[in-house]
């Protein structure tokens, strides 16, 4: 098709349903010739259902088992779904390879049917993300919703007012994002898609299409791409937007396949949703400013002839001059308040009609029937005195100051909605704009760097950080040593360490030396993305609270109508009949003008504009405050629950313990001597992930090396070497049992390390003196393993996991601010007693393995309290889930965004004082917010009706009227923003301390 001036839409023959459907078929027969298959040359994808499983160190026990094959190409473990991915060389291995290797590890292994992982992927519900422009007030939300909701294919829709944005769940096998957009069109507002959580759309700005003759140059590489659905380019923005299949494109291969065949002469740069929504944020505000202005100088001079004009002769006289059948201040009023009503005002009549059309009332309805009310009076009421010579007064101040109020809420609720997404546009500036990517040869050696957008970076892509730069994407460092800064991701201000084999998280910062690092998750994956996500989700979330203000304002406007057409009857039967003296009247007026101004400051001061803003503005700032203090809120729900918490329940190793075990103690009880005992101990650890086991081999190697690595507690490169070094025994069928310890087999004799429920399953005899040792470990807040070696229990070892500094401080907090802390945990009750007497902790729950939690949390919520729980998201995710308030501490990690509804980044048990205190600050702020929302109202609607004026001679005249229902959304506004000037608490204030 031709492309027009302003635009250009280009669809590679997606435009016909049939010939739509015909690629999808082709391309999904291509997707298998695009498999690994054919890229790897023989290598193969399998899933593995993995049982046995129950922390993350198992799941990372199984992933080093599977990469350890020779011939793997790539593994991943998914914990809470119980299994695994695996892309293998099937030259090098089998199926029945995968399976052994899984079990030798310890745990159960069964391969999937072929197909649950191959073939045509079911199409599943997607999660897209909307503009939506013209909302105004709750009862527009409420429309927007209604209406979405009941499209077919619509699961769920969310709409927020402070974002101006909705989020809908939908099958789009039955309904398409365009019929989307269209249906909030149709409602009467403007709509547009952000994205959603299908990969499959890029959005590019495009730098050099000039003429038409470039934009068809354009139009045919994308035609011929192989995988490209559909695009369009608007020639006026530069923006094309790219739909594609990901099965056979990549968002890099679209950009490559432009750039190389426009002969580099197209620039391309990639768009972020997010950069794309602030410029949408960023234009509405300017717009509404620009208009605001504009109202506000034509206001000006009205306001100058009405109070300052009849104060100075000269120009007095000047708009006494008559002029035609009008005096000059007649017209020039009638010409400038014209322009303000259907010029500035076109918006609300244009949101007021949709609204109409579909039903529904809001406060544009409001606004235009107040302001239309007042100049269509204002013109007949000249109209009527040029033709009688019998004068009434105007009132087309009246319309120009109440477009003029309501513009200047609108914008201050636009500078709000700026401010409360500063928390999102800081984290995503966190991503660097661009990234280094090392190209290699087919023998693996870099050949050069080159230089891309970071949003195009691809998972398995090897990338180059330079000192100083920020890293683009989530992975593992494959070269290079260096020290990060990850404070800005995790709160941690003291700089890690990164290695060979160590994770990176996109967005921190490398300061000193080169890395390479390989990326392994990208786009929506990464953890910066998903905090984003959750911030967004928090921020589009309404607290239980806001129903009351939906339910209010569905059913306000059509009271406010009924109320002033009410009092405009009432007031004009009651000047009719006589009930009150002809001096009330204004000059020149009548009964019925005299009506019609207190019936149109009815409609103008009722808005309910305030009332829809006051709990998510609130909420919307609450969620960026914060994020800013390392405090991730999932939405306005857990604002409301966490502010009303009894009981928090702490996990103890990991929570309220550092989580890195030392061994403070060894003896052996048969004679073996120490040294002969930690080898035993430590060959059958050594293939262990477990934390424990980790000390339990630094320690040994510290035994017989001095080697000051034990003060790591052991990393994996260290178990490496350890394997390599030949110094530990050899072992054979190693079995983890999770819970109780593991199961080895050395020289053919077995050696069992656990606790006593290992030992009695085995029939093993625990001695006197052996369980007195234990005893003692255990009332001095330490964990006893025990080792049997040959039937023989030979040596205990006694492990301390350190408190946190802070624990004991947070915990009197917590009691201090009326909630109840309890300790759960799957350690012994000796030990249990002994940590949470130190903490200060009085309920204690001991021996609980991690599905049991759940219960305990439920059975504090027997009495309808609730329940908070604090864990570290990863074994803890039931009892996260069953909490009321589920606040994951240490967090980064798919589960803990998931099972959580606070995510406390920062690894410090502070946090949760701060989450409590400032959703307890939120919610106080909120029910102030009301009392500025329906104050407005309650009081100055009897007054603008009249009901005073009788006895005390108090009216609102309807300019007045307009002022006031405009200051009560300022005032909303500005109490929210309020909580910007938030403070986590001090631990000194909460227990009163004073420090000299």
């Amino acid at each position: 098709m031709a492309p027009g001036i302003g635009g250009l839409q280009l669809t590679s023959l997606a435009g016909d349903r049939r010939t739509a459907a015909a690629d999808s078929d082709e391309l999904e027969d291509m997707r298998l010739l695009d498999s690994y298959d054919e890229i790897n040359g023989g290598a193969r994808r399998i899933q593995v259902e993995v049982t046995g499983m129950t922390c993350a160190a198992c799941s990372n026990s199984v992933e080093s088992a599977l990469k350890s094959l020779d011939g793997v190409i790539s593994a991943s473990v998914a914990l809470l779904q119980n299994k695994a991915d695996v892309v293998f060389n099937t030259a090098l291995l089998k199926d029945e390879d995968i399976k052994n290797a899984i079990e030798d590890a310890g745990f159960e292994a069964d391969i999937l049917p072929e197909s649950s992982t191959v073939g045509k992927v079911p199409q599943g519900t997607l999660v897209g993300q909307f503009t939506i422009g013209g909302m105004t007030c709750a009862a527009c939300v409420n429309s927007v919703e209604g209406i979405l909701r009941n499209l077919p294919g619509v699961r769920r829709a969310v709409v927020a007012l402070a974002t101006s944005s909705g989020e809908v769940e939908y099958d789009p096998s039955v309904i398409s994002k365009d019929d989307i957009v269209n249906a909030i069109e149709d409602s009467g507002f403007d709509g547009s898609f952000i994205q959603s959580n299908e990969q499959d759309k890029i959005i590019l700005r495009v730098v050099g299409v000039y003429s038409l003759i470039d934009a068809q140059v354009l139009e045919g590489i994308l035609s011929s791409t192989k995988g490209v659905r559909q695009f369009h380019f608007d020639q006026v923005s530069g923006e094309l937007d790219v739909l594609f299949d990901p099965e056979v494109l990549s968002s890099r291969s679209v950009v490559d396949a432009i750039q190389e065949g426009s002969n580099g002469k197209f620039k391309l740069h990639v768009r972020s949703p997010y950069t794309r929504m602030a410029s949408k944020d960023v234009a509405e505000t300017s717009t509404i400013f620009r208009l605001f202005i504009s109202s506000l100088f034509l206001s000006i001079p009205l306001f100058f002839m009405r109070v300052v004009c009849p104060h100075i002769p000269l120009f007095y006289s000047l708009l006494l001059w008559r002029c035609g059948p009008f005096l000059m201040g007649d017209w020039l009023k009638w010409a400038l308040v014209s322009v303000i009503q259907f010029v500035i005002g076109k918006r609300f009549y244009i949101a007021a009609s949709r609204a109409l059309r579909n039903g529904s009332t809001n406060m544009d309805v409001l606004v235009a029937v107040g302001t239309t009310a007042s100049y269509v009076y204002s013109v007949c009421a000249l109209l009527y005195g040029a033709l009688t010579g019998f004068w009434s007064p105007t009132y087309f101040e009246t319309s120009a100051m109440l477009i003029t109020f309501v513009l200047l809420g609108k914008y201050l609720e636009c500078l709000a909605k700026g401010k409360t997404s500063d928390a999102i546009k800081k984290l995503v500036e966190l991503t660097p704009a661009t990234a280094l990517l090392v190209v290699k040869d087919k023998g693996g050696k870099s050949i050069e760097v080159r230089e891309i957008d970071s949003l195009l970076i691809q998972p398995g892509d090897t990338l180059k950080v330079l000192p100083g730069a920020k890293i683009p994407a989530d992975g593992i460092v494959t070269w290079g040593s260096s020290y990060v800064n990850e404070s800005m991701v995790t709160g941690e201000s003291v700089p890690i360490m990164k290695e060979v084999n160590a994770s990176v998280i996109g967005g921190t910062i490398n300061l000193h030396g080169v890395l390479h690092i390989q990326a392994t998750k990208v786009g929506s994956d990464t953890v910066l993305s998903q905090i984003i996500s959750l911030v967004e989700t928090a921020q589009m979330s309404k607290a239980p609270i806001q129903k009351f203000a939906d339910y209010v304002a569905s059913i306000f406007v059509p009271s406010v109508v009924s109320l002033a057409l009410l009092t405009l009857l009432g007031w004009y039967v009651a000047g009719s009949i006589g009930a009150y003296p002809e001096e009330w009247l204004p000059e020149n007026g009548n009964h019925f003008v005299f009506a019609l101004m207190f019936s149109i400051s009815v409609v103008v001061i009722a808005c309910p504009c305030a009332l829809g803003l006051a709990t998510p503005t609130a909420v919307m700032v609450a969620t960026g405050v914060g994020a800013n203090n390392g405090v991730l809120i999932k939405g306005g729900d857990a604002l409301e629950r966490a502010q009303r918490v009894k009981y928090v329940i702490f996990d103890k190793t990991g929570t309220l313990t550092q989580g890195k075990a030392t061994v403070t103690a060894a003896k052996t009880f048969t004679g073996m001597e120490r040294g002969e005992f930690l080898k035993l101990v430590a060959s059958a650890e050594a293939s262990s992930e477990h934390p424990l086991a980790k000390a339990i081999l630094a320690y040994a190697r510290h035994f017989h090396f001095f080697d000051d690595s034990s003060d790591t507690t052991g990393t994996e490169i260290d178990a490496e070497n350890d394997a390599k070094s030949g110094w530990l025994f050899d072992v054979s069928d190693f079995s983890a049992l999770p819970g109780i310890g593991v199961q080895c087999f050395i020289d053919g004799k077995l050696i069992l390390v656990g606790n006593r429920k290992l030992m009695e399953e085995n029939g093993i005899d625990i001695s006197t003196e052996v369980e007195n040792f234990v005893v003692e470990l255990e009332e001095s807040a330490k964990t006893g393993i025990l080792v049997a070696y040959n039937d023989i229990l030979t040596g205990v070892l006694g492990i301390a996991d350190p408190l946190k500094r802070e624990a004991s401080v947070v915990i009197e907090g917590l009691q201090k601010m009326g909630v109840t802390p309890v300790m759960v945990t799957g350690d012994n009750w000796r030990t249990a007693r002994a940590v949470a007497k130190e903490v200060g902790i009085q309920d204690v729950r001991a021996e609980v393995m991690p599905a049991g939690k759940a219960d305990v949390v439920r059975s504090f919520q027997k009495d309808g309290s609730i329940v908070a729980m604090v864990g570290d998201g990863i074994n803890d995710s039931p009892a996260l889930a069953a909490a009321d308030v589920g606040m994951a501490i240490g967090a980064g990690t798919d589960i803990a965004i998931e099972a959580a509804e606070y995510v406390l980044m920062r690894n410090n048990l502070e946090d949760v004082i701060t989450a409590i205190d400032l959703s307890r600050k939120t919610f106080s702020r909120i029910r102030l917010n009301y009392v500025f929302a329906m104050a407005y109202n309650v009081v100055a609607i009897p007054v603008a009706a009249g009901v005073f004026y009788p006895s005390l001679g108090i009216k609102l005249p309807p300019w007045v009227a307009g002022a006031c229902m405009a200051l009560s959304s300022v005032s909303v506004v500005c109490s929210s923003l309020l909580l910007k000037r938030y403070k986590r608490p001090r631990l000194t204030t909460i227990l009163e301390i004073i420090v000299e």
